[in-house]
C-alpha cells in the first residue's frame, strides 16, 4: 500500500488541527487555574498562574456540594440511563433494519424527526406529563426522561451500523437452529460493539454534564446531581467563582478518566461505520 505524500497542505491542515485543539483547551486553562486562586487573586488577573495552590478551595467545595452524594447520584443517572438507552436502542434499530415493513419505516422517520426538535420548545409539556405519569423528582423518572431523549440519536446510529453487518452471517445462525433473540444477543450484538462504546460515550458526555433536564425534573435537594449542585455557588447577589471552579474541576475528572480511557473505541467505531458497507 502507498504511503500518501507529506505536502504543504496536509502541513497547513495539521497546523489548523493544533490551534484549533490550543483553542478549545484555553478553557479548561482558566478553569483549572483559577481554581488554585483566592476570589480576590480571581478577579485581579484570571489568566495568571496562582502564586500559592489554594486546596481549601477544593476541600469547602467537596463539603459544601457533600460531593459523595451528588457524585453517587451523577453515577446512577448516568450508568444506568446510558445501559437502557444502549440496549432498547439496539434492539429496536435492529427490528426496524430487518423487518423493513411500513409502521417500522414510519417509527424509523419519527426518530429521525424527533432529533430536530430543540429541547427548550418542549420543556413545560416534559414537565406536565412527567407530574402526570408520577416521573416528577425521583431518579427513576429521571432516567426515563433520558431514555426517551437519547433514543433518537442512539437508534440512529445502531441504524446504520447495522445495515453495514451482512446478512450472511445471521442467516447461518438461523439455518444452525437460533432463534431471533438467540441472533441477536449472541450473533448481532457483539458485532455491535464499536458503535455501541460510541453511543454510551457520547451519552455519557451528554448526560454527566447536562444541568437543565435535573433542574426540571428533581426538586429534591438530596438528588441533585453535580451540575445542580454547583449553581448554588451562584446567587442572585453573590457568586463563588474560587468555590464554583473547584467544584467544576471536581466533577469534570471522572467524565475526562472515562472519555480518555475510551477514545480508541470511540474512534474504532467511527471508523467501522465508515468502511464498511
Amino acid at each position: 500500500m502507498e504511503t500518501p505524500r507529506y505536502t504543504i497542505r496536509t502541513f497547513s491542515l495539521e497546523i489548523i488541527a493544533i490551534l484549533l485543539g490550543l483553542l478549545f483547551l484555553v478553557s479548561f486553562y482558566f478553569v483549572i487555574v483559577n481554581s488554585f486562586k483566592t476570589f480576590a487573586d480571581l478577579l485581579t488577573d484570571p489568566t495568571s498562574l496562582p502564586t500559592s495552590l489554594m486546596w481549601d478551595n477544593f476541600v469547602r467545595a467537596w463539603k459544601i456540594l457533600k460531593f459523595p452524594t451528588v457524585l453517587t447520584n451523577s453515577l446512577i443517572i448516568t450508568v444506568i440511563a446510558n445501559l437502557a438507552i444502549a440496549f432498547l436502542s439496539a434492539m429496536a434499530a435492529y427490528r426496524m433494519v430487518r423487518h423493513p415493513n411500513k409502521l417500522n419505516n414510519f417509527l424509523f422517520l419519527i426518530f429521525v424527526a424527533a432529533m430536530v426538535i430543540p429541547f427548550q420548545s418542549i420543556m413545560i409539556p416534559l414537565v406536565r406529563v412527567a407530574k402526570t405519569a408520577g416521573l416528577f423528582d425521583s431518579i427513576f423518572g429521571l432516567v426515563v426522561c433520558y431514555i426517551g431523549f437519547g433514543a433518537p440519536l442512539s437508534i440512529f446510529m445502531f441504524h446504520g451500523f447495522i445495515k453495514s453487518i451482512p446478512m450472511e452471517i445471521e442467516e447461518s445462525a438461523v439455518v444452525d437452529g437460533t432463534s431471533t433473540y438467540g441472533t441477536f444477543f449472541r450473533i448481532v450484538l457483539p458485532l455491535l460493539k464499536p458503535i455501541g462504546v460510541t453511543v454510551i460515550l457520547l451519552n455519557s458526555l451528554w448526560i454527566w454534564n447536562d444541568f437543565l433536564l435535573p433542574f426540571l425534573i428533581l426538586q429534591d435537594p438530596t438528588l441533585k446531581t453535580i451540575p445542580l449542585a454547583t449553581n448554588t455557588f451562584f446567587g442572585q447577589y453573590t457568586k463563588q467563582w474560587d468555590l464554583a471552579l473547584a467544584a467544576l474541576v471536581l466533577g469534570i475528572i471522572p467524565i475526562v478518566i472515562f472519555f480518555l480511557a475510551m477514545q480508541r473505541h470511540i474512534i474504532e467505531g467511527i471508523t467501522a461505520g465508515s468502511v464498511k458497507g
